[in-house]
């Protein structure tokens, strides 16, 4: 505008107008800032998430409980960032359709030099060119619901998202609290096998010293030392197991997989006390993915009535300004010079009548995809009844589990007791302190499977039911 002083009046003239025609004609959609019937999740996570910067990253000196680690992937995850910029950009997107509904401005400047010998002089060409600079305003009036329908639809990928988002979020609290569990478990087995191999040694010892004094058979003291060897393999795969564990649980944290970390928390069991039915209701409340898959089908909804703006007409006003003259400030100068102004204000209208069916196929494609959407939301409810009740029934087989095996854990530790004092007082053999010593091994590792089982289940329960839950270890 500072090119061309003298139309500084006309361009805010034409700013004012545009204004006013958005005011007056545009079909501001009466839903624009209203809620949604029904809102979508709001995603776990508060704040934008970054890249890790491995180099910047500084390890946590404190222990790590289940909480923080799942508090820690939520805020690092690299597929959560992706997700969360997917989320705001849809965000961005339904901003721009709202632009649609306003007015547009345009504005050309054009420099024309021709050079033509024609009879009279008055009819020849401008002596310095021609130039013109013209300002239009449109407003589009009525676009057969394309307008409102983008800007719906728009509106509708933005809230999917967010359920997306929060899906997402907390599968990745699923996984962590797997992983956690794995490592958990893992711990409790190192410590099962090293018991279990502090047993075999202190056998070994005893068979030996019966073995010096003539009490014991050679064969007794090669059998127990080959115990002792397999129980060290044992351990050394146990130990192997965990650290694995260990490594893909920094990973997921988003810490380089040999970052020595402490991670405390111990499987006990957490009574969860909801009904099947209880269960039921709180996911078809409360599930992300199900929120999706209903804005899914309105989204085809919004498709089909994009689809069928073909069938009604296209009105548009405007207002142009244009004004010309043959020189760049629009001034008369030299021979055959001229200046002009002229403006126009006027509504048109389209409207395809007859395109051969394509608006008519167009709309059946679109009505079949609403119909293909209705039929995946209801697949996937029959689904998630079928996912629940499968979670239920899993947590309470290991529920159960884990009271067998305490009574087992009790039993095989006094039998083993009754084996080595038989063995001590050279009623028993050192075969039925070994087997003794093998059930209790197995009857530990059966307590921490059951317990890990219990709890990993649980998780998978809150999962299904799409309810938030840190620190599982927590009643």
């Amino acid at each position: 505008m500072h090119i061309f002083p003298p139309f500084q009046r006309q361009a805010a003239l034409c700013l004012a107008l545009a204004w006013a025609l958005l005011a007056v004609l545009s079909p501001w959609p009466a839903d624009c800032n209203a809620k949604p019937a029904r809102e979508a999740a709001k995603p776990i996570y508060k704040g934008q998430r970054q890249p890790v910067d491995h180099r910047k990253d500084k390890l946590p000196a404190a222990p790590l409980g289940m909480q923080q680690a799942v508090e820690r992937a939520l805020g690092h995850s690299p597929s959560l960032g992706s997700q969360e910029a997917q989320s705001r950009a849809s965000e961005e997107a339904r901003k721009s359709t709202i632009g649609a509904f306003g007015p547009k401005l345009g504005m050309t400047y054009s420099a024309i030099k021709q050079e033509r010998k024609t009879e009279p002089a008055s009819t020849r060409a401008a002596e310095y060119g021609t130039y013109s600079w013209g300002v239009e305003v449109s407003q589009p009036v009525f676009q057969g619901f394309r307008l409102l329908a983008n800007y719906q639809k728009a509106a509708l990928q933005a809230d999917s998202d967010l359920a997306a988002l929060r899906n997402a979020e907390l599968s990745t609290t699923q996984q962590v609290q797997a992983e956690f569990l794995a490592c958990l478990a893992a711990e409790e087995l190192v410590k099962s096998e090293t018991e279990s191999l502090g047993r075999l040694r202190d056998q070994l010892r005893i068979t030996q010293a019966f073995h010096e004094v003539g009490l014991r058979p050679k064969l007794d003291v090669l059998q127990a030392e080959v115990d002792v060897s397999q129980a060290e393999n044992v351990v050394i795969q146990a130990e192997n197991t965990r650290d694995t564990a260990y490594a893909k649980l920094n990973t997921l944290l988003g810490f380089p997989a040999e970052a020595r970390l402490t991670y405390v928390g111990q499987l006990k069991y957490v009574p969860f006390g909801k009904s099947l039915e209880s269960c039921l209701k709180t996911a078809y409340a409360k599930r992300p993915d199900l929120y999706v898959a209903n804005k899914a089908v309105e989204i085809a909804k919004k498709d089909q009535t994009l689809a069928q703006s073909g069938y009604y007409p296209r009105i548009e006003a405007y207002y142009n300004i244009n004004q010309r003259g043959n020189t760049p400030d629009l001034q008369i100068k030299g021979n055959n010079g001229s200046r002009s102004s002229t403006w126009e204000v006027g509504v048109t209208a389209s409207w395809d009548v007859f395109q051969w069916g394509v608006t008519w196929f167009d709309d059946k494609r679109a009505g079949w995809l609403v119909t293909k959407m209705r039929q995946e939301e209801e697949n996937l409810k029959l689904n998630v009844g079928y996912e629940i009740k499968s979670r239920f029934l899993a947590l309470r087989e290991a529920e159960k589990r884990i009271g067998v095996a305490e009574k087992g854990v009790a039993q095989a530790r006094e039998a083993y007791q009754a084996a080595l004092a038989r063995y001590q007082e050279q009623v028993g053999t050192n075969f039925d302190v070994l087997d003794a010593s093998s059930n209790l091994n197995r009857a530990q590792a059966s307590l921490t499977s059951s317990r890990a089982d219990y709890l990993t289940a649980l998780s998978q329960l809150y999962y299904a039911m799409g309810e938030f839950h840190p620190d599982l270890l927590k009643p």
